[in-house]
């Protein structure tokens, strides 16, 4: 039996990275529009059995219980590498054979990117994993087993993820995927994902409605121009 698993942290407290760019109230505004992307892609999936949401934030567990999909409620969260090998154990003792856990700051993650990871099959153990944009970090990770080994989030998770599937001999698939490469933690990241197409995504909507978009922008150009005139006064 097949899984997704969610987590989802109190998003008052996320994208602190991103504090020189965005106002406390804008990070929040963000984290949310980028959770609503998500969950609008994890709607339309065909190939996971069960849906868990990790979590201990409300408005997670009404977005959870809204769409009929299982809750496991935390106490407290430690982080995220904790949150996720606690949901996993428990998806071991219900029976579930093979969980991806998906990250929620993707925004131009699509159906069928969560589809083609969930429809692999390989036998235990195995790994499937996608990296961050920069090849550091882990964007999707699926386990067969769930609890194959612990998780390892934060910087070089992909390289820590990939030397635990070979201690335990797991046959390791790497997949590269742009939609789900492209997260958001630093103001690099914003800036490249305002170059992308985000039609139809409610971070693109956000970002607008906001002015966000207009605000970096603009910064951008007026960056642009003092540059092209400072290599005019040189020449």
């Amino acid at each position: 039996m097949r899984a997704l698993l969610l987590p989802v942290k109190d998003l008052r407290n996320a994208k602190q990275r991103l504090a020189g760019v965005l106002a406390p109230e804008e990070r929040l505004g963000l984290a949310q529009a980028m959770l609503a992307d998500t969950v609008r892609a994890v709607q339309g999936i065909r190939q996971a059995e069960k849906i868990f949401v990790v979590t201990n934030y409300p408005p997670a567990i009404a977005i959870a219980e809204a769409n009929g999909w299982e809750v496991l409620l935390e106490e407290r969260q430690i982080s995220e590498s904790v949150s996720v090998d606690a949901a996993l154990q428990q998806c071991w003792e219900r029976g579930i054979t093979s969980v991806l856990r998906l990250p929620l700051d993707v925004p131009l993650v699509e159906s069928r990117d969560i589809d083609e990871l969930l429809a692999l099959e390989l036998a235990a153990p195995a790994l499937v994993i996608v990296p961050s944009r920069d090849g550091t970090g882990t964007n999707a990770i699926l386990r067969t087993p769930p609890t194959l080994f612990p998780s390892h989030f934060g910087a070089g998770s992909f390289a820590k993820h990939c030397a635990e599937g070979d201690r335990v001999g797991a046959k390791i698939v790497r997949r590269r995927n742009v939609r789900l490469e492209m997260d958001v933690d630093d103001e690099a990241d914003l800036r490249l994902l305002l170059q992308q197409d985000l039609s139809g995504t409610r971070t693109g909507a956000w970002l607008s409605e906001t002015g966000i978009r207009q605000r970096l922008c603009g910064e951008g150009v007026a960056t642009q121009n003092v540059a092209h005139k400072r290599d005019a006064l040189m020449l």
